[in-house]
């Protein structure tokens, strides 16, 4: 009895899996390539003074409050423990330290607090020089906005503008001044002069941005 030749048919099936295999490698490839990308990066949001919040104390609903403003100093004025920092932590350190301040001073036993921010307070940065459209800018609340995207909301650069001299001043927490000057003209044009510290570069509220004109 003749035994079938069985080697055409796996030739053919072994290419079939191989095409089958470079068609979903060029797909993924071609996917890869014109799937819009969300650039945006979510960031932890820190309460800051102005910001409105409102205050729930479960179980007691005397000491609820809402509307409530973060103060100047950055504290919260509540019922029974008098003022509790609040600036510069997120809204879950913000709840923690509210049930230790009712805790610690043996007020409630087993507080459980829940915050919600009603309003943001104004987060800004200012850019001027030459950009075509300078001013003020609004910086959203829990994403980030890196400085290109700052230059391209400012109407992008003039014909004069220096874009490889962008300065970046900041007031550190410490009440110190840092400037940062970055090459906002390169990565603007994709070019691989820019550093990855400058395409990464994060702007955070009351940061002032300063355009050159080019030397000729």
């Amino acid at each position: 009895m003749n035994t079938p030749n069985r080697t055409p048919f796996r030739f053919a099936c072994s290419m079939l899996v191989l095409t089958t295999l470079a068609d979903v490698t060029l797909l993924r490839a071609q996917s890869a390539r014109t799937a819009p990308r969300d650039e945006k990066k979510a960031v932890v949001y820190k309460l800051c003074a102005t910001d409105k919040i409102s205050i729930v104390v479960v179980g007691e609903g005397d000491l609820n409050v809402g509307g409530k403003r973060v103060d100047a100093n950055g504290n919260v004025n509540l019922a029974l423990v008098g003022e509790v920092k609040v600036a510069n932590l997120s809204v879950a350190q913000a709840q923690t330290a509210i049930e230790n301040a009712y805790r610690d001073g043996r007020i409630l036993r087993n507080p459980q607090v829940t915050i919600n921010i009603e309003e943001y307070a104004p987060r800004t940065v200012s850019v001027s020089g030459m950009v075509k459209s300078p001013g003020t800018i609004s910086l959203p609340p829990e994403t980030t906005m890196t400085i290109q995207e700052l230059v391209l909301k400012a109407g992008g650069f003039t014909e004069t503008a220096s874009g490889s001299k962008v300065r970046v001043t900041r007031v550190l927490p410490d009440g110190t001044t840092k400037i940062f000057t970055l090459n906002v003209d390169a990565i603007l044009k994709g070019k691989d002069s820019a550093k990855s510290t400058d395409n990464n570069f994060v702007l955070e509220p009351d940061d002032i941005v300063y355009v050159p004109e080019k030397i000729i």
